[in-house]
């Protein structure tokens, strides 16, 4: 027994070592055939001796049930995202704020990547073996998608080497190529199944099954670009060498990293990726270039969402030309009204866009648009529709200018206007509706109270039957009020109160969070909270020990002091604390 045990155990590590040459190196030593026949004399094996399958075995990609749900999971280090660019002189100002931040002029290294375009996932391994992996989610809070990840056959179970941390998260991206793209459509369209636009969505969509094993039959594929939180070890002093030391770990990067010490050569860098983008046989949508050693990383810091020593070098978008039908004019939950542009629908890299953002009134101003004008539309870095230009010679007899309002579209109350027309304003902050709303959909959102089952719906039927005015009036929902809404019966009606009941208990993080203060995001909420420690001593912070907290300037810092003056801030708070009974653990 203990010689066959031996033997399979060979047989594993003998597997996993031609899987590494094969996914890793992409040099392997030995045929498919000779690889499907080993694989072939494991399975045999294995179900003549169950008891010797170990987590780790390659036979066991794909083992578990369907899920009926995704947990949650919630990063050690938050999963930040990039701050983009999209031409040389927006470049050029992100290496000169580089190196003012550093007063270095000269012997600075960018490490640049390929900028994949496909599904961030954070891997966890534990004694070099893979226990935990999930979604970027929304940075702080991701989903359990281990399962599905084990499916792919790139990514290792276990890791391979010497110098392995005890514990260490790797943080990469899962993607489609775009042969796997071309199959997984023909095959849908065989069996009459859905049909994915494109290769980013079939990968979302594949990774996202509740079923491991139809995962494991689409064709997806992983590289790694960083790490996050790692105990019990330690890694190189710069990214490039990081990189190169997780290939030697059996962890598959991009073939296209090259060290830049310029930026001549970044911009060099940039147009020969442009230039190869079509031909690398899966989409990525531009370059990442990253300050390449970690101890000046870690000197030039964070902003609330992202790192300052990285910038996503994005491609010109993809621009199709379309008809601006209308304009309306949007509510934010902080008063702020945007101008919304409602489209002729039109494709562009497979997503329909019928609506887009005009950011302001001085953008309008600048563009000289008119409803019925046929416009260009752009994805900004393939993400955000953006109206970039205005057809004039086509223009219609029957265009309007468009009139900018002087009352707020929903609660009639008078519009604030800035001195530059970058901003207005509905100026009824108790009152307003769309205001209430948003302020209410933000505080019952997950990274805030993560109160389950107080969906926009709801809230939509509260805030118009006055049930509910301020985020404090939630708690005092009761079964009477709740049988008064439609689609709530009395099941989901006691879900609903015991998650409020739920919510009382939290972290001081989450609460700094759900008040909505203006620039405070979940990770500057994070910072707050680990610098005073308490509520009282947030409440009653100046600006100068404001400005001591991790990546936190003067527009924030004021913002914070503005809330806390407003009185009826102030009773809400109070209201939550000591006649709610909201508590932090």
């Amino acid at each position: 027994m203990k010689k066959q045990q031996k033997y399979l155990k060979q047989l594993k590590k003998k597997i996993q070592y031609h899987e590494y040459l094969y996914y890793t190196l992409n040099a392997p030593e030995i045929s498919d055939i000779q690889y499907d026949l080993m694989m072939q004399e494991l399975k045999i094996l294995e179900n003549k001796h169950p008891e010797f399958i170990t987590f780790d075995s390659p036979t066991q990609r794909v083992g578990a049930t369907p899920l009926k749900t995704f947990s949650q999971v919630h990063h050690k280090i938050p999963m930040l995202s990039l701050d983009n660019v999209f031409n040389e002189k927006s470049y050029l100002s992100f290496d000169k704020r580089i190196r003012n931040r550093l007063s270095n002029d000269n012997n600075l290294t960018f490490c640049c990547e390929l900028k994949l375009d496909g599904l961030a996932v954070n891997l966890l391994y534990k004694h070099g073996k893979l226990i935990q992996a999930s979604t970027r989610g929304d940075g702080i809070i991701g989903e359990n998608i281990t399962a599905n990840i084990r499916t792919i056959r790139t990514i290792p179970l276990i890791l391979i080497g010497d110098n392995i941390p005890k514990i260490i998260e790797i943080r990469g991206e899962v993607f489609m190529t775009h042969i796997g793209f071309k199959k997984l459509n023909k095959n849908a369209k065989y069996y009459n199944s859905k049909i994915f636009s494109n290769p980013r969505n079939a990968a979302s969509g594949s990774l996202r099954q509740l079923d491991p094993s139809i995962t494991n039959k689409r064709s997806l594929s992983f590289f790694c670009y960083g790490f996050g939180y790692i105990t019990g070890g330690q890694l190189p002093i710069n990214q490039y060498q990081c990189l190169m030391q997780f290939k030697k770990w059996g962890l598959p990067i991009n073939n296209y990293i090259e060290l830049c010490y310029n930026s001549k050569e970044v911009l060099d860098y940039y147009c020969k990726i442009k230039n190869k983008r079509l031909n690398l046989g899966f989409d990525i949508d531009g370059i990442v270039v990253k300050v390449n050693e970690l101890s000046l990383q870690k000197k030039i810091g964070f902003i609330a969402k992202s790192p300052r020593w990285a910038i996503a070098f994005k491609f010109p978008s993809k621009e199709q030309i379309t008809l601006l039908k209308d304009i309306k004019f949007q509510v934010g939950r902080t008063g702020v009204i945007t101008p919304i542009a409602e489209l002729k629908t039109t494709n562009i890299n497979g997503v329909n866009i019928k609506n887009a953002t005009l950011h302001n009134i001085k953008e309008i101003k600048r563009l000289g648009i008119h409803i019925g004008d046929t416009v260009i539309i752009s994805r900004a870095g393939d993400v955000i529709p953006k109206i970039i230009d205005v057809l004039i010679d086509r223009r219609p007899t029957y265009s309007k200018e468009i009139n900018f309002p002087i009352y707020c579209p929903v609660c009639n109350s008078v519009i604030k206007y800035s001195e530059d027309d970058t901003i207005i304003r509905c100026t009824n902050n108790l009152s307003c509706a769309a205001q209430q709303r948003g302020a209410l959909k933000h505080f019952v959102s997950r990274k805030a109270m993560n109160i389950v089952g107080m969906g926009d719906k709801i809230i939509d039927q509260l805030v118009y039957k006055n049930y509910v005015m301020t985020i404090s009036d939630i708690y005092y929902l009761n079964f009477d009020i709740l049988s008064k809404l439609e689609h709530i019966g009395l099941k989901s009606s006691k879900k609903l109160i015991n998650a409020l009941n739920k919510s009382k208990k939290t972290t001081l993080t989450r609460f700094i969070y759900a008040l909505g203060i203006n620039g405070v995001g979940a990770v500057t909420a994070s910072n707050l909270a680990l610098y005073y420690k308490t509520l009282d001593s947030f409440i009653t912070s100046d600006i100068k020990s404001l400005k001591k907290v991790p990546n936190i300037g003067d527009v924030v810092a004021n913002n914070i002091i503005n809330f806390f003056n407003e009185k009826h801030n102030c009773n809400i708070v109070n209201t939550l604390i000591y006649k709610i009974g909201i508590n932090f653990s």
